[in-house]
């Protein structure tokens, strides 16, 4: 009598292959995007990120005047929030986005600890180039932030 389990094997193989090479593969998902309540959750953390803009500018006015002591205290003081508000909006965004933000965030506090640094040392020059750096870096951020339109 003939031994059938190496030829029931011997099927099997071909028939796997057959349906395995025959699979229509991956079905590409479509790329993520914001839904409705990320949007709204990534607005909690907009608005004081936002208005801390308004500090960078407050910021420059005190460098054009060489108020250094009062630079330093608004670095320290209302600036100080800042990148804990930024790194919980950057843990909102898109998986793609995160890691440019977190970068973008680690520059920005690379700048303000240079431009405080420059301003302990009272160098207009330096502390010039620091800030230009910041706003820029905080900006790219801000561009980063997804617009939600009619989210109230």
């Amino acid at each position: 009598m003939l031994n059938l389990r190496p030829i029931f094997a011997l099927i099997l193989v071909v028939v796997t292959t057959f349906l395995v090479s025959c699979s229509s593969g991956q079905v590409s998902a479509p790329p993520p995007t914001y839904t409705l309540e990320k949007l709204e959750s990534i607005q909690k953390f907009v608005s004081p990120i936002e208005s801390s803009r308004q500090y960078l500018s407050k910021l420059q006015a005190l460098i054009d005047s060489e108020n250094w002591v009062d630079a330093r205290t608004l670095i320290h003081g209302p600036l100080g929030q800042l990148r804990r508000d930024m790194s919980y909006l950057s843990r909102e965004l898109l998986p793609q986005d995160q890691a440019q933000a977190t970068q973008l965030i680690k520059d920005l506090f690379n700048d303000l600890e240079g431009l405080d640094a420059q301003a302990k040392a009272r160098n207009y020059s330096f502390a010039v180039q620091k800030y230009n750096d910041a706003v820029r870096d905080f900006d790219s951020f801000l561009k980063l932030i997804p617009k939600s339109e009619g989210i109230s």
